[in-house]
Parts: structure tokens; C-alpha cells; sequence
């Protein structure tokens, strides 16, 4: 039987609310995946629900909530000004059928490093689309930090160069590592802490930029 929770983030925001508006309904590449809305009460959601949804709120640069067209999944984001910037309150609501806890902590930390990328995507990239790729890696989280070079005690702010990879550490915990290059935000999820495959995620900003630029 499907169990119910609820996932909450909040904080603040280094862009105004309608740049944070912008960026989870019209540039969500640049720091989550490929997420389509219709842009009204009622509208059409793609890419956020694993069937689709709805948009069950609609207050430019205050209010948006979508929810599942199918089981109960819910996402509602509230907005307020805050100086310069945006305090941001996000909850998740749904439905797990099995591995309740399992899955809910998954959820509560993935929550934490999605909402983080947020925050640097704004501060560094606010209003760019990214072309973005996504895929697993046959190894576990370890194998995977001790090939980029930061398998001992690394920390925010420390450089990483590796391969493709070449940038500052912006996120560390034992389970996710964030890496944000000059044109790049690097993901790379622990994933085998569940029993799921290690994932990588590429958030690119210049390609998309200069071919934005050069082709009419």
C-alpha cells in the first residue's frame, strides 16, 4: 500500500523572483533537466512527472504548483522578494509504494543538491539555457571520486581537473559532488548509497550559447 510524505526546501536565492521564475519554468536544462510547462492554470506539465501533469497554480514570480496527472505527486514553489534576491519555499509532496524510508531519503537529499544547483545556476549562469546530458557509470561513488581526484578530504572550493572535467568543487557530501567549471555545471551522484546506479549529469552552457549567436 502507497504510503504518503512530504519533502520541503527553503532558503534564499541569489536572483530576483522573476529570474527564479525563469529559471524552473522556462530554463530548467540549466540546472535540472528538460522540464516543459504551458504557461497558465491548467496547462500542460512534460518531463517533471513520470506521465505528466498539470499546473495548478499560476502566479508569475509568486506561486506555481504542478501536480501528477496520475497517483499523487505534488511540487509547489512560493516565492517572496528578499533585498536583491528571492526566499524560496519549496514542498514536495507524494507517494511511495515500497522502500518507504529508502526512498524518502533519497528524496530529502537529492532535494538538497537539485535546489543547490539552483542556487549556483543563478549566481553564475542566471537566464542561459544548457544543453544538458545525463548517464550512469559502471562503478561505484568511491571508484568514480578517485578517478576525478578528490577521493580524500576535498571541500568546497577546491580545484578539480580531470579528463573533461575542470572546475571548483561547490558541493560535497558523502553521497553528491558538485563541480562548477566556467561554462559547466558538473553533477555526480552517489546513487549506489540505494542500490541504484552512480550518475553523472552535464549542465553546458556554451555550446548553446555561441550556436545561439552564430546560426539565425
Amino acid at each position: 500500500m502507497a504510503e504518503r510524505f512530504e519533502v520541503t526546501w527553503e532558503g534564499a536565492l541569489p536572483a530576483s523572483p522573476q529570474a527564479v521564475w525563469d529559471a524552473f519554468t522556462a530554463h530548467t536544462t540549466g540546472w535540472l533537466w528538460e522540464i516543459a510547462y504551458e504557461p497558465r492554470l491548467g496547462g500542460a506539465e512534460q518531463g517533471l512527472s513520470g506521465g505528466g501533469g498539470t499546473v495548478t497554480a499560476w502566479e508569475p514570480h509568486r506561486h506555481f504548483t504542478t501536480a501528477a496527472s496520475g497517483g499523487f505527486n505534488e511540487l509547489d514553489y512560493v516565492l517572496e522578494p528578499q533585498g536583491p534576491g528571492t526566499y524560496l519555499r519549496f514542498r514536495h509532496r507524494g507517494e511511495f509504494g515500497e522502500d518507504y524510508d529508502l526512498n524518502l531519503d533519497a528524496c530529502r537529499r537529492h532535494t538538497a543538491f537539485y535546489y543547490h544547483s539552483l542556487g549556483e545556476y543563478l549566481r553564475h549562469f542566471a537566464g542561459q539555457d544548457a544543453a544538458y546530458t545525463t548517464f550512469d557509470v559502471p562503478c561505484g561513488f568511491a571508484e568514480l571520486r578517485r578517478a576525478l581526484g578528490v577521493a580524500g578530504g576535498v571541500k568546497v572550493g577546491d580545484r578539480v581537473r580531470s579528463g573533461p572535467v575542470d572546475g571548483v568543487v561547490d558541493y560535497v557530501t558523502d553521497t553528491f559532488l558538485g563541480v562548477r567549471g566556467a561554462s559547466a555545471l558538473y553533477r555526480f551522484y552517489g546513487r549506489d548509497r540505494w542500490g541504484w546506479p552512480v550518475g553523472v549529469g552535464v549542465h553546458e552552457f556554451s555550446l548553446r550559447s555561441w550556436l545561439s549567436e552564430v546560426v539565425a
